[in-house]
């Protein structure tokens, strides 16, 4: 069975990848994954200003190497509450493609686990019913061991309407 990522390529015009190499990451008992591609730096614990009377997923701002990045609470964005901020606790600066124009974004991670590689043949689409998360924000499900890891599409988490920096 194809998976939705080699799917997505391959409509997109991208090559096909029999692997696709992915960072993982923890929000509540879940495991998450973003395309290492897309990944910059993984931030230890930063101070985080508050921006008055933004939507409620946008934690504030910080400051990545003189540059303004926002940071947006995934718990949050997918109705899991507000994430805890605790000594595990990571900001994942990403650039996703935003309107056509590149953007970094930071995420808030309860946790940080690895790199790691996805056989094509370990991934399925995001099944119809049952997901806590909207399907279109799911690239694919892959399997590692006993162990599910959700394969976030991160351009169109930020592309929807109700994204955090959709205006």
């Amino acid at each position: 069975m194809q998976t939705s990522s080699v799917t997505d390529r391959a409509a997109r015009g991208q090559p096909v990848v029999a692997v696709l190499q992915v960072l993982t990451l923890g929000l509540e008992r879940e495991i998450f994954a973003l395309e290492t591609e897309m990944v910059h730096e993984v931030l230890d614990r930063v101070p985080i200003s508050e921006v008055p009377n933004s939507r409620p997923f946008v934690r504030g701002l910080i400051n990545v190497r003189g540059k303004v990045v926002p940071v947006v609470d995934l718990k949050r964005k997918f109705g899991m509450g507000a994430t805890e901020l605790t000594a595990d606790s990571r900001v994942i600066v990403l650039e996703i493609e935003l309107k056509g124009q590149p953007v970094l974004i930071g995420l808030l991670a309860d946790r940080v686990f690895e790199v790691v590689e996805l056989a094509a043949a370990a991934m399925e689409a995001a099944p119809a019913i049952g997901m806590r998360w909207r399907a279109e924000f799911i690239r694919a499900i892959g399997k590692r061991g006993d162990d599910f890891i959700i394969v976030l599409d991160m351009e169109r988490v930020f592309a929807s309407e109700d994204s955090p920096l959709h205006r």
